[in-house]
């Protein structure tokens, strides 16, 4: 059995890396490149007992498969995974980041992780069914889009193809949260981290203006002092509501049994909300995200010269909204602080908002089967609420359980590296991962 794995090992790695070193960085305006169009031409390549095994649509920056089923009267279930991925300075990179080079138990390279080692081992366990003559009980489909990491205008397109065909799909799985060590302060134990939903992106710029003047007799609440009395401001005051949302009470009771002295108080949480509300923040930045809208601000701009007090400044924010807070209100709450500084706001995009599935539900419920089925070290199956997009936010509108989760154990420098330097999935995850996805096909 271990040579069979480390055979399946070498083979799945040497699959990957075909994919990791053909480039795909998504640039907005470029969803139907050349380079995407001959990424999935490879992708029919390597996989082609799937790809002979569906019907294929291609639609401006996606491509979807429908595996066809034995009973047509059951809801569809739809597989998800992105292939385009952000840039990559190879400065500082051990590996090149389009080198695909194997050393030290990992394979090295930018999409590794996000998100071309999901599609990866989503479409190799579809492709081994597939050649072992196995029929899906009901139709499943693959979407593979190449603008998540821009506008999600791929998968938007997809969402809004399924709707014109009538097509509703009983359960949604895409990327997201993956098996973790010690999640969170004061957590103890491996955890597979299964997003019920994503938070959604308000992006703004916040402006400060003036009449100028010359730098040798500077005024108080100059342009730039303003916005720094502000960015303080909000980073010392709660501007945000705050609320542990059910999906987090949940999340902390599943904890509770691997927190030692605290995990007696967090087995409660439903009963102790408001106290957790001012704790979690103290845990951590990840663990403050969780009940509340943030910003972060991101970048600045404006002056006209060194001796002249500006005429006008920006800076702008990202914003990840709460379920609770809502985008609506989120913008309300930042543009309410930013008018105590007489600062102007402009919304620049509002992202499309998700909703929570439910935890209790039929998708989540296969997800814990499916890893204790096949990744045996996972303690718990955790809900969490992802504070990173996907592109599975767009369907919403054609399913009520979508569930965001990739089954590669990885480690906190790993974690770090998504969109960083030295991007790198361990080869002995790539195994069990493929077999998640079998056991999911199989099952749903």
């Amino acid at each position: 059995m271990e040579v069979a794995v480390m055979d399946r090992t070498e083979s799945y790695t040497a699959v990957l890396q075909r994919m990791i070193r053909a480039e795909t960085v998504s640039v907005p305006g470029e969803a139907d490149g050349e380079k995407f169009a001959a990424f999935r031409a490879l992708l029919w390549e390597l996989f082609p007992h799937i790809r002979a095994s569906c019907e294929l649509t291609e639609l401006e920056g996606a491509a979807l498969l429908r595996w066809p089923g034995r009973d047509a009267g059951k809801q569809p279930v739809l597989f998800m995974n992105h292939h385009d991925v952000v840039p990559a300075d190879p400065a500082g990179w051990a590996h090149g980041p389009f080198s695909g080079d194997v050393a030290d138990g990992k394979l090295w390279g930018r999409g590794t992780l996000d998100d071309k080692g999901g599609l990866f081992a989503m479409l190799q366990a579809a492709d081994e069914l597939a050649a072992a003559g196995f029929v899906p009980d009901r139709d499943i489909w693959f979407e593979t889009a190449c603008t998540e990491e821009t506008t999600g205008h791929g998968a938007d397109l997809a969402s809004k193809h399924f709707l014109s065909r009538d097509i509703h799909f009983e359960m949604v799985f895409d990327e997201g949260g993956d098996v973790v060590t010690d999640p969170i302060g004061g957590v103890k134990g491996t955890f597979a981290m299964v997003g019920v939903g994503e938070k959604s992106v308000v992006n703004l710029r916040f402006i400060a203006r003036s009449d100028g003047g010359h730098a040798s007799t500077p005024g108080r609440d100059t342009p730039l002092v303003r916005l720094g009395k502000f960015m303080a401001y909000v980073e010392k005051h709660g501007v945000f509501e705050t609320e542990v949302s059910p999906a987090i009470v949940e999340m902390l009771r599943r904890f509770s049994p691997y927190m030692g002295r605290l995990g007696k108080v967090t087995e409660k949480a439903d009963k102790l909300k408001k106290p957790l509300e001012t704790v979690l923040p103290m845990l951590g930045p990840t663990a403050g995200a969780l009940v509340s809208t943030t910003i972060a601000f991101t970048m600045a701009g404006g002056g006209e010269a060194i001796n002249a007090i500006p005429r006008e400044v920006w800076i702008k924010g990202d914003m990840r909204c709460s379920h609770h807070q809502g985008k609506h209100g989120s913008i309300a709450a930042i543009t309410k602080a930013a008018k105590k500084f007489g600062l102007e706001v402009e919304v620049l995009e509002s992202g499309f908002e998700s909703r929570l599935a439910d935890y209790n539900g039929s998708a989540f419920r296969l997800v814990e089967q499916a890893v204790r089925a096949t990744l045996p070290e996972v303690d718990e199956c955790v809900p969490y609420i992802m504070t990173g997009g996907s592109d599975s936010r767009f369907m919403d509108r054609v399913s009520y359980q979508c569930i965001r989760f990739l089954p590669f154990t990885i480690t906190k420098e790993q974690m770090e590296s998504i969109h960083g330097v030295n991007e790198c999935v361990d080869l002995a995850t790539l195994a069990p991962a493929v077999d998640y996805y079998k056991y999911m096909m199989q099952n749903v």
